[in-house]
């Protein structure tokens, strides 16, 4: 058996490759390569209009890869939405491990010093790979996902990889591609380096809300 490190799980991310574990509990993990990919387009992303209110209104504070370690846990906790996860505790050391070599990133929300929000996902070349994101308070999971389109924007992202078109994606504009395809556009951003700034740029996030419709 191929032991899973941080460097074979990059390239697995690289190859269009990514891990699952079947509950909390699992022992194991598996590989997925979905045969369609859910992607967000960077330039295409929609902000509906009330979330654009939300943004613009400051009601959570933002901070980028403040919590890493406690982003992942939230995502991994049962809520309304689901009972089970796919997060185990072999997924949590290899993410932490790889935010630790700079290659995992996490978005968080605050209200009133209170980790309400946040999203986490792996940064490689051009491309980024939102990996999961949760919420304790209305749009806080949202507001985080703007904020990463417009980090990722400013960075000169090419790609961002959502896994799986889920209808509450699909508000955000994501589309969904067949493998190949997809593998194809994965190339061309692992070919481009990008930077995954770790300060907010209010001014851009902004911006980004107000060119959208």
């Amino acid at each position: 058996m191929v032991e899973i490190t941080p460097e074979f799980l990059l390239r697995a991310y690289a190859a269009g490759i990514f891990p699952m574990a079947d509950s909390a509990d699992a022992a194991t993990i598996r590989w997925v390569e979905p045969r369609r990919r859910g992607v967000i387009p960077l330039h295409a992303f929609h902000v509906p209009r009330s979330l654009r209110k939300t943004v613009r209104r400051c009601i959570f504070d933002v901070t980028v890869d403040r919590e890493f370690a406690s982003v992942m846990r939230a995502c991994a906790a049962p809520g309304p939405e689901r009972e089970q996860t796919w997060i185990n505790e072999e997924i949590h050391h290899l993410y932490n491990a790889l935010h630790a070599m700079g290659r995992a990133h996490s978005i968080e929300c605050w209200r009133a010093g209170e980790l309400v929000g946040g999203l986490y996902g792996v940064s490689l070349g051009a491309a980024f790979f939102g990996e999961s994101m949760f919420s304790r308070a209305t749009d806080a999971s949202k507001v985080a996902l703007v904020h990463l389109v417009a980090n990722l924007r400013r960075g000169g992202y090419l790609l961002l990889d959502a896994q799986f078109l889920t209808q509450h994606l699909e508000r955000f504009g994501a589309i969904e591609m067949p493998r190949q395809r997809y593998l194809r556009e994965l190339e061309a951003a692992l070919a481009k380096p990008a930077i995954f700034y770790r300060e907010i740029d209010a001014a851009l996030v902004l911006q980004s809300t107000s060119q959208t419709s």
